[in-house]
């Protein structure tokens, strides 16, 4: 209830910007300003507001709040343009809402997929279909894929968000060096999955001595369709002669349910999955506590080179893997819903702000959410790149680990792992089916998985109550 208020604030508190008159609609291409590094399909003279943008992000810009501020003043340097980062260290979505509902006024935000769906249900964000198919470099297959778009796009066709980078998918990460020194073979079924994970548990894998590991660990339920796999079940909603459903309240899910309350019976799955954030499950991991993690495939490589920082002679290997096959062969993963840039229909500087946008995806913009700030994160002489000890920790990543322009190379190999775990995303998994009612969905599933989980209730009747809810409050068809 607390939320949906928020929520309602929200579209109250923008719409009521608009009917004040405080910005234009955004129509049109924004120009260069003399910007040297703008597009070139900038129309000459056609912006004229003030070039400032008030942007609040979740992971574009500095790692600490000091080099956020240096951060506002490279894209200064090099746009021209006076930007205002507001990046919140942790819950981003709620001090999101809480800053627009208290009534600070943004030129553009960095939301998930997810949270654009309810912008614009809420109706407070800005078209941007008609800029996008106007502008040379967004408009670009080479720049971002046309059929990228389709992940995007609202049933009727709009565009409402533009990709702030390559967004890869989630799976099973395990670590490749204690499935060697145990001379495992690498899982593929459940029963594969239970018998790696039982020896990770029991094994001492780390060598200290000692039976402290797990192994597996999870943030809740998030990024474990690579399991779920095994009963060919799609993770969120699915969609089928019009109808939506959610797999994980069928039926069909209570064999892995089962599965799952066996490893926490046994001892093999981290007790704290169900309060875990993805920090607590990433640290766990790099710390030598759990064998198997489920995130993100760029991770893969963070992972590994964040032990290799600490030690250039570490065994530590990361590796993704595909998951588990269903009864057929097949491999099922997550491709998570992409991050975006949109722009707030009471937005002061909509021209400014889609200017960025275009700039975002071009090769100074690119470098900049990669690499970092220049001679802070990189220096650069002739072309050849140079990371610094703190673009070093960095892991080149300022919001863009990825992107989509092929005309722009990256300036280093990617890190170890990654390109396998990537290859592995394009090869078995698809986009999650989001829409706007699915964080309410999303508490009757968490609630009544860790009961079964945890031995609360048996799964088959977890489940059943789980889709009796989920009906009752009309969230699946």
């Amino acid at each position: 209830m607390k939320k949906k208020l928020l929520n309602s604030v929200v579209a109250v508190t923008l719409v009521a910007g608009v009917l004040a008159g405080c910005s234009d609609g955004g129509s049109g291409s924004a120009s260069n300003q003399g910007s040297a590094t703008a597009p070139a399909d900038q129309a000459k003279g056609a912006n004229k507001e003030e070039r400032t943008l008030n942007m609040m992000t979740g992971v574009v810009g500095g790692k600490t709040p000091e080099e956020n501020t240096q951060f506002e003043k490279e894209i200064e340097r090099l746009t021209g343009i006076k930007a205002k980062i507001n990046k919140p260290a942790s819950d981003y979505d709620q001090k999101l809402l809480a800053a627009i509902a208290g009534g600070e006024k943004f030129d553009l935000l960095q939301v998930s997929k997810d949270m654009m769906n309810k912008l614009i249900a809420q109706g407070v964000l800005t078209p941007l279909t008609d800029q996008v198919k106007g502008s040379k470099t967004l408009s670009d297959p080479n720049v971002l894929p046309t059929q990228e778009w389709d992940q995007l796009k609202t049933k009727d066709g709009k565009i409402y968000g533009v990709f702030t980078k390559f967004q890869g998918g989630t799976m099973p990460i395990i670590r490749e060096d204690w499935l060697k020194k145990l001379n495992l073979q690498e899982p593929k079924t459940l029963d594969d999955y239970y018998n790696v994970m039982k020896a990770f548990t029991e094994q001492d894998p780390d060598g200290n001595g000692k039976k402290d590991t797990y192994g597996l660990s999870t943030a809740g339920l998030n990024d474990v369709q690579g399991f779920f796999a095994a009963a060919g079940l799609k993770q969120r909603y699915v969609e089928k002669d019009g109808k939506l459903d959610v797999p994980y309240s069928t039926d069909a899910a209570i064999p892995v349910y089962e599965w799952l309350n066996k490893l926490y019976k046994e001892g093999i799955l981290d007790p704290n999955f169900a309060t875990n954030d993805t920090g607590k499950m990433r640290n766990a991991f790099l710390a030598d506590r759990v064998g198997i993690i489920t995130y993100w495939d760029a991770w893969v490589g963070l992972l590994n080179n964040a032990r290799l920082q600490q030690d250039p002679n570490t065994k530590f290997e990361a590796k993704g893997l595909p998951g588990v096959t269903d009864p057929s062969g097949k491999n099922m993963l997550r491709r998570g819903d992409p991050d975006v840039w949109v722009i707030p229909v009471n937005a002061e500087h909509p021209k400014t702000a889609f200017e960025f946008i275009e700039w975002w995806h071009t090769q100074p913009g690119i470098t900049l959410g990669s690499l970092g700030i220049k001679d802070q994160d990189y220096t650069e002489k002739d072309g050849k790149y140079e990371l610094t000890q703190a673009g070093k920790e960095h892991a080149s990543d300022h919001g863009v680990p990825f992107w989509y322009n092929k005309s722009v190379q990256p300036a280093f190999p990617k890190l170890k792992g990654v390109q396998e775990a990537q290859d592995l995303v394009m090869k078995y998994a698809t986009v999650e089916l989001t829409p706007p009612n699915w964080a309410d969905a999303e508490k009757i599933i968490n609630e009544y998985s860790f009961k079964a989980i945890l031995g609360e209730m048996p799964a088959a009747d977890a489940v059943k109550k789980m889709r009796e809810q989920l009906k009752a409050k009309k969230l699946i068809d």
